[in-house]
């Protein structure tokens, strides 16, 4: 059934409304304040009809009305206008992201806690899926006790955190000449290829096998995601809202952002190029409470995957808020990683011509 102009006017005022105050709407309210040509009933007939439709619901008969999921879908779809942020927060965005490092980590920690602050809701971030990294530099460090440090450093950041069991009796200079074989034999690929060049690898390294195989599983570890990539801001922040006052919703809210792995398989990697993506309830993702939104949005920028970075909330979130933000901060990360690029290549251009 095709909807009329005029009950996608009543729609989009009957979830405006409910956005702004979370109070049900009623149709005396509608013609009182926004539709003042048309009488009560007439709106009232047009609530009962999208009530009918499944765009509507009442907790009371002679309440107001709400929006359905399928009525914030509808909404987000078609009735929602594009919005812009104010200068004041597009000048926090760029604040917060100038002089930052390029570390991802740090990076995604930034994103996350500005779309937080920006949106009033809890965010989560994930860092850039690290199968696609290649590898710069890669070195084993002796530690003493039969360990060395296995440092690994990518495109996008340095990892340093995993510690390799060296046979016993391995001098310094023997893991010395380990480490320069490691570095000859994956500098320049990418993780994604560690398991196809396993068994190469293992072939040609001969005398530490031993090493080798630990180095391997240590690199493909690093292509699983970690609790470590996952950034949750704002968590308390939900409690700014009054769905959150019912203790159950509280339980539901706490169950999701309680697991690192829960929050990565919702928030997901939807696309390389900044897409929005928007999760109502459990109907659009079992994984979702009932009562809960998820808007996420993948970045990248100048041919980098920056992450996927999402807002946890209501049903009842501002959808035009929260997807504003979300395309502003992918618009400034474009931007700094551009100049970045550009800062670079002048600098390499400068170098060249000096050597000249």
């Amino acid at each position: 059934m095709k909807m009329s102009d005029r009950k996608k006017k009543i729609l989009q005022i009957v979830v405006d409304e409910y956005i702004n105050t979370a109070v049900p709407v009623s149709s005396k309210s509608i013609a009182e304040k926004h539709l003042t040509d048309v009488s009560s009933a007439t709106v009232r007939n047009e609530l009962a009809s999208l009530e009918e439709l499944g765009y509507l619901t009442q907790f009371h008969t002679s309440g107001g009305r709400v929006p359905s999921p399928q009525a914030y879908r509808f909404y987000i779809e078609e009735l929602m206008e594009k919005g812009n942020l104010s200068e004041k927060d597009l000048d926090y965005i760029e604040s917060a992201f100038s002089g930052k490092s390029n570390d991802v980590e740090h990076l995604v920690k930034s994103v996350s806690k500005v779309i937080s602050e920006l949106t009033d809701y809890t965010s989560v971030g994930i860092g850039p899926h690290a199968d696609e990294e290649r590898i710069k530099n890669i070195a084993l460090l002796s530690c003493g006790d039969g360990n060395a440090l296995l440092v690994i450093v990518t495109g996008m950041r340095i990892l340093r955190d995993s510690f390799i069991e060296i046979p016993e009796g391995m001098t310094d200079d023997e893991l010395e000449n380990a480490s320069k074989v490691i570095a000859k034999l994956f500098e320049g690929k990418a993780l994604s290829e560690i398991k196809e060049v396993e068994d190469e690898v293992l072939a040609e390294f001969g005398q530490y096998r031993q090493v080798m195989h630990e180095v391997i599983d240590a690199l493909k570890s690093y292509t699983r995601p970690r609790d470590e990539d996952v950034v949750l801001s704002g968590a308390e922040k939900i409690f700014n809202h009054p769905e959150y006052e019912d203790i159950d919703n509280v339980k539901n809210f706490l169950s999701v952002i309680s697991s690192k792995d829960k929050l990565a398989e919702i928030i997901g990697d939807e696309n390389d190029e900044i897409q929005i993506n928007v999760k109502i309830g459990s109907c659009d993702d079992k994984e979702v409470p009932e009562d809960c939104s998820v808007v996420t949005a993948t970045y990248s920028a100048g041919g980098k995957n920056l992450g996927t970075y999402g807002v946890i909330g209501p049903i009842r979130m501002d959808y035009h808020k929260v997807i504003t933000v979300l395309e502003n901060v992918g618009k400034a990360l474009e931007g700094i990683v551009g100049s970045k690029k550009k800062d670079n290549t002048a600098d390499k251009d400068g170098k060249d011509e000096k050597d000249e």
